[in-house]
C-alpha cells in the first residue's frame, strides 16, 4: 500500500506511521510515485512543453541536460507546486515504449517561504523528525552550505538527506537566495521535500 508523503498544516502525515520504509517508491507526493509514467498525468505534448520551459534550470551541474524536469501547472493539493524528473528526451528518444521513456525518477514538492527562512527551518525540522521514524534503515546526513545556483556564494541551503544502501533517498531542505538575485531571476525560495532514485542523487551532486 502506498503511504502518502504529504505536508498538511503543521503535520507530516503517513497512512501508517508505524510502518518503516525500505523503498522510496512506497511513497507519494501529491498522489505521484517514483516509477509511475508521467503520461498518466499529462499528454506527451504537455511533457515536451514542460521540458522546454525548464531546460536551463540546472546549468550549474556538469551535465545540466542529462535529465529533464516537468512542473505541474494544475491546482496543487498540498504543495505550492510539484515537479518531476525523467530521462532527457535526447537520451531516451530511441526507447520505443513511451511509458518507459517517461518513467518518473524524482518527485519534488515545494512550499514558498519568501524572505522567511526561519519559518521554513521550523517546518523542515518537523518533517525531518517524522521521517527519521520511518527511514530507520537509511543513512541520515545534514549540511548547510552555499547554493549551487548562485555562483556568488551569497545564497544558502540547509539540507537533510536520507539515503538507502541502494542510493535512493529523500531530501528535505530550505533554500535562501540572495534577494537581488532571486528577484532578477524571478525565483522562489522555501521548503522542498523530494524523493529520488540513485541516478538523480548522483546527477544533482555533480556540480561544475
Amino acid at each position: 500500500m502506498k503511504k502518502l508523503l504529504i505536508l498538511l498544516f503543521s503535520f507530516f502525515l503517513l497512512s501508517s506511521p508505524s510502518v518503516f520504509a525500505d523503498d522510496i517508491s512506497d511513497f507519494e507526493i501529491e498522489g505521484i510515485s517514483i516509477g509511475d509514467s508521467l503520461l498518466d498525468y499529462m499528454t506527451e505534448d504537455e511533457i515536451l512543453e514542460g521540458i522546454e520551459r525548464t531546460k536551463d534550470r540546472y546549468q550549474y551541474l556538469k551535465e545540466p541536460n542529462k535529465y529533464a524536469e516537468v512542473s505541474f501547472l494544475g491546482q496543487p493539493r498540498i504543495y505550492d507546486w510539484t515537479t518531476v524528473k525523467v530521462q532527457n528526451n535526447s537520451t531516451s528518444k530511441y526507447v520505443t515504449n513511451k511509458n518507459e521513456r517517461y518513467t518518473i525518477l524524482s518527485i519534488r514538492g515545494q512550499i514558498r517561504y519568501i524572505e522567511d527562512f526561519d519559518s521554513c527551518l521550523i517546518k523542515k525540522d518537523e518533517i525531518v523528525s517524522e521521517l527519521s521514524k520511518v527511514f530507520i534503515n537509511a543513512q541520515k546526513t545534514e549540511h548547510v552550505g552555499k547554493h549551487g545556483s548562485d555562483t556568488s556564494g551569497n545564497s544558502i541551503a540547509d539540507v537533510v538527506d536520507f539515503k538507502y544502501a541502494s542510493g535512493d533517498g529523500a531530501s528535505i531542505y530550505c533554500d535562501n537566495f540572495e534577494e537581488t538575485l532571486r528577484i532578477k531571476n524571478n525565483w522562489s525560495e522555501g521548503l522542498t521535500v523530494s524523493i529520488k532514485r540513485k541516478e538523480i542523487n548522483e546527477w544533482l551532486s555533480d556540480w561544475k
